[in-house]
């Protein structure tokens, strides 16, 4: 354990090391062998340019853009980037935010704020649609429309346009939804949006950087940014795609008068008035930095590289998801995505642990409605290299799935979960069912029995088990140090 105070400093040598010993247990962050959470582009050089960079302006503070001018003129020159890629005109602004949850608050916040005459503004999502907007429903007091998506996963457009009311302040398309990777059709939602004066929003985050250059390398592609008529407003994260450091992302509006209601501003109080575009007031200009630094460091032609080699990736690991007897594509690989589920004999939660086993690190996701259990694979250009020897290690994997046999829940925890209710879970449950699962001090290890419970709890249930165990993890040791 490691003391964050101790009665005297410690040195600088001791705590880097102190700092590495903690790192070692995380998963790995380069070598494309992580297909969920960060993104490599495995370009020799890259992370020292950026560290470098955030360094630069670690202590610049965003808070004021008067007082740290190169801060402002690093935000809107990522701006500008990204509205030229994402179909802007002269008349697009954006803001610079944290990353994808906070762009899409945002987008929340300055199309409810557009109406102060609503007492219960409503949002209207696919079911595809990132939970980020869930989030900014709770948090804004928004109330959250959700439209079931078609069979082939993409929004349905007569059942969103059905879905606005005079009271729907926003509709929402994904490009690319996150969960399979497919494009929404952003242009009829878009119409039906414009036809009853409501905004609409395209979640880009995931994906956005990306499609621009695979439609460059012929894939085809559905129109989904601000040069579609109707789309008001576009998010991107810059770390992802565009392989810079977290957090940095950026909102788009089509112009001024849309984006105007996004900000906050006070000035009944004795001190400076506060005026903020984003959710934080104070923002370090270090992933700003950072991020300037990667987008001109590739530049276009990197990005159109590294998007090829990410497609051959794609196309390489579908291959093999065909190739082998027990797993199967579960949704078009048409961007960076490859999403896979099994057939019956092969439990994809214990695949999942057979992956990490060889050291593949995928993401499981539970079932949802009529969509079963799937396998997330997000592709970077990191994975290329990589790609022979997952279509190797995805054979023995199922095989072993196969041997092992479908994880068969305990009858008493089986008991225990049906009878549960949100209400009923209390740290201390939660502290027993860890235990018993063998999750304690943080521990991660075959994870296939917990997502089989999580799997068959309902989803308020299965938030509250999360909540619970999270809350667990995020506390002191009793020793009061970390």
């Amino acid at each position: 354990m490691i003391d964050a105070l101790p009665a005297t400093g410690v040195s600088a040598a001791q705590v880097l090391a102190e700092l590495r010993e903690l790192r070692a247990a995380d998963l790995p962050t380069h070598g494309g062998r992580l297909f969920a959470y960060v993104y490599d582009p495995a370009v020799p050089g890259l992370d020292e340019l950026a560290h470098a960079a955030y360094a630069l302006s670690a202590h610049v503070n965003g808070l004021d853009p008067t007082a740290f001018p190169s801060l402002l003129a690093m935000e809107n020159a990522l701006v500008g980037a990204a509205a030229r890629l994402l179909g802007g005109t002269s008349e697009t602004v954006g803001t610079v935010t944290s990353g994808g949850t906070e762009s899409l608050l945002l987008a929340v916040k300055a199309a409810r704020d557009a109406r102060p005459e609503l007492d219960r503004p409503r949002l209207v999502v696919p079911s595809t649609a990132h939970a980020a907007f869930a989030k900014a429903a709770h948090y804004l007091r928004v109330e959250l429309d959700v439209v079931p998506v078609r069979a082939d996963l993409t929004a349905d457009p007569a059942g969103m346009a059905a879905a606005i009311r005079y009271e729907t302040v926003l509709v929402v398309a994904s490009a690319p939804s996150y969960a399979h990777g497919v494009i929404d059709p952003v242009a009829e939602i878009a119409e039906a949006a414009a036809r009853l004066d409501v905004r609409c929003h395209v979640d880009a985050c995931f994906g956005g950087w990306v499609l621009p250059y695979l439609r460059r390398l012929g894939a085809e592609l559905p129109a989904f940014d601000l040069s579609v008529p109707g789309v008001t407003s576009i998010s991107v994260d810059l770390h992802k795609y565009a392989y810079a450091p977290k957090g940095v992302s950026v909102l788009l509006h089509r112009d001024q008068a849309l984006r105007l209601p996004q900000y906050f501003a006070y000035a009944d109080w004795p001190g400076y008035t506060m005026i903020n575009p984003g959710v934080s007031s104070t923002r370090s200009g270090g992933p700003i930095a950072a991020a300037l630094a990667v987008l001109r460091h590739l530049g276009d032609a990197g990005y159109l590289d590294l998007a090829r080699e990410t497609r051959e990736a794609v196309v390489t690991l579908a291959a093999a998801v065909q190739a082998t007897d027990g797993v199967r594509l579960y949704a078009p690989t048409e961007t960076t995505v490859v999403c896979l589920t099994t057939d019956e004999g092969v439990d994809p939660f214990v695949l999942a642990d057979e992956l990490a086993a060889r050291g593949w690190h995928t993401q499981p996701q539970m079932a949802y409605g009529k969509i079963p259990p799937t396998i997330h694979l997000t592709v970077t250009a990191a994975v290329r290299p990589t790609t022979p020897a997952f279509a190797s290690d995805l054979a023995d994997a199922v095989a072993a799935t196969r041997a092992r046999g479908p994880v068969e829940l305990p009858a008493d925890l089986l008991a225990t979960a049906g009878a549960l209710t949100p209400s009923a879970v209390t740290p201390q449950l939660v502290a027993g069912l860890a235990a018993g699962l063998g999750l304690t001090d943080g521990a991660v290890g075959p994870m296939a029995t917990v997502n089989t419970l999580l799997n068959v709890a309902p989803p308020p249930l299965r938030e509250a088990l999360l909540t619970g165990f999270l809350s667990l993890l995020q506390r002191p040791p009793s020793q009061g140090v970390l």
